[in-house]
């Protein structure tokens, strides 16, 4: 089985052409996803985080839909699977290559969270427990309008 799952932010802007293959168009996205990497302080890295930059590609669909939403620094999590490959260059010297063939691609935060929508959170206030002492929380005034019963 070649299943691979993965979330990390993209490096930069996705790279997208389209072919021409028989009279249709298809769309061929590449982008490079910076994934963390857990370390231990056993590993003598004093516990910083380091990442693996890992290349990805996707086409039709999951290569439009790269191509509309996706930017650097967005954060996404892909499934796919593992290709290798290899050719000639130029100097007639044999490159290997390895790319992650992205068949799902979803956000994997949300967009405020994307343009530093800390921010922009306002946390509500906690109901304070009851003075009854009974382990049951006051609900707030308002609230009952959107309680599904009543």
């Amino acid at each position: 089985m070649n299943r691979v799952i993965l979330m990390g932010r993209l490096t930069k802007d996705p790279v997208v052409n389209y072919s021409q293959n028989s009279g249709d168009s298809l769309a061929i996205a590449r982008f490079t996803l910076a994934v963390d990497r857990r370390q231990s302080r056993r590993d003598g890295n004093n516990g910083e985080q380091t990442a693996d930059f890992i290349g990805c590609v996707s086409f039709g669909k999951t290569a439009e839909f790269v191509e509309k939403y996706l930017k650097q620094g967005t954060k996404i999590a892909v499934t796919g699977r593992i290709q290798t490959g290899r050719y000639t260059n130029k100097d007639g010297q044999t490159v290997y290559t390895t790319d992650v063939v992205v068949e799902d691609c979803e956000f994997a935060e949300s967009k405020n969270s994307q343009n530093g929508g800390a921010g922009n959170y306002q946390p509500q206030g906690r109901p304070e427990p009851s003075a009854a002492g009974d382990g049951f929380m006051n609900i707030p005034d308002g609230i009952d309008d959107e309680l599904p019963f009543n």
